[in-house]
């Protein structure tokens, strides 16, 4: 990778640039059930766990914000809550494995401590050898989401941060660097410095996957958004691959956009242009699966090429 400053790129310019890039191969809807007829949507990539896949899935009625996550597994090409597993009162799960740990996370909201009838949100954090062992260890700072850990290739844990307010604006992001989970603290976070040069001040993202590249780099998959004159959201999904030693990174590039996705319906109509960029399966034959939410409705899976692949070959 090469040794530089980012180059700022707003979302126009990310969608020209990705209109000349390979587009998706395949797209396909994943059918759940069980959850009463809730949407299920801001999906987890499969992971395994005591020898078979299963999805971490937002659970949420279309009318209301009051989300659960669910545990899912396939039978006969529908995804059902898995028998047994726990429930959790979050949003938009996530799942890594740092140092033999199956690390699961989401946003829990609770009552704005100064706006009343407003909502503030946490990251908040379980660890366990499977699902069924997980047990809270961390509890993020007030107010921000997107936190997301990587075991390093020295045995380190890299820690992406995404500050919002004074240090952030709508939304950058960070990176420390710590030695285990239980050095994980607010403070490291808090005081993470800001990747240069990713996100205009009117525009926001954050990262929602990170995956340890075999050249000791990692891959970060993460969203960039932006509103339109009428105050719509648009989300799209985005990679970029960062150097832990260097604090460098490479330039974001989009990897899909909402048409590249199914048509379906939207929780409202200002959310119509949201991809949640969920979690990436790399095939090893040149092809990716991605998994999102849609339009904070539903949940798809879209082939591509693998995004990734190009900066392990910068060795």
């Amino acid at each position: 990778m090469q040794t530089r400053t980012p180059t700022m790129k707003t979302c126009q310019t990310l969608l020209e640039e990705f209109q000349r890039a390979p587009q998706p191969l395949r797209v396909e809807k994943l059918v759940f059930a069980g959850v009463g007829g809730r949407d299920v949507y801001n999906i987890s990539a499969p992971f395994e766990d005591d020898g078979e896949w299963v999805i971490a899935g937002r659970v949420e009625a279309r009318d209301s914000e009051q989300s659960e996550v669910y545990f899912f597994v396939e039978r006969e090409g529908t995804w059902v809550p898995r028998e047994g597993a726990p429930v959790f009162a979050l949003q938009d799960p996530f799942v890594s494995r740092v140092h033999g740990h199956l690390v699961f996370g989401g946003v829990e909201t609770f009552p704005h401590p100064v706006l009343h009838g407003k909502l503030y949100w946490r990251t908040v954090f379980y660890r366990g050898k499977t699902i069924n062992e997980l047990a809270h260890f961390f509890t993020g700072p007030d107010g921000m989401k997107d936190i997301r850990l990587v075991e390093l290739r020295d045995g380190s844990v890299g820690v992406f941060t995404r500050p919002q307010g004074e240090k952030g604006g709508r939304g950058k992001i960070g990176f420390t660097r710590i030695g285990t989970l239980d050095e994980l603290t607010v403070e490291a976070i808090e005081n993470a410095p800001l990747i240069d040069g990713q996100f205009a001040d009117e525009e926001w993202g954050g990262a929602n996957e990170v995956h340890l590249l075999g050249n000791g780099l990692v891959g970060v998959l993460g969203h960039i958004a932006c509103f339109d004159q009428e105050r719509n959201r648009h989300y799209y999904p985005m990679v970029f691959a960062f150097n832990p030693d260097t604090g460098e990174a490479s330039d974001m590039e989009l990897i899909a956009t909402r048409a590249h996705f199914l048509d379906g319906p939207a929780k409202r109509p200002d959310l119509a242009d949201v991809v949640f960029s969920g979690g990436l399966i790399r095939n090893g034959d040149g092809t990716a699966d991605f998994y999102a939410g849609t339009s904070d409705a539903e949940a798809q899976k879209l082939t591509i090429v693998d995004p990734f692949t190009k900066y392990e070959r910068q060795g």
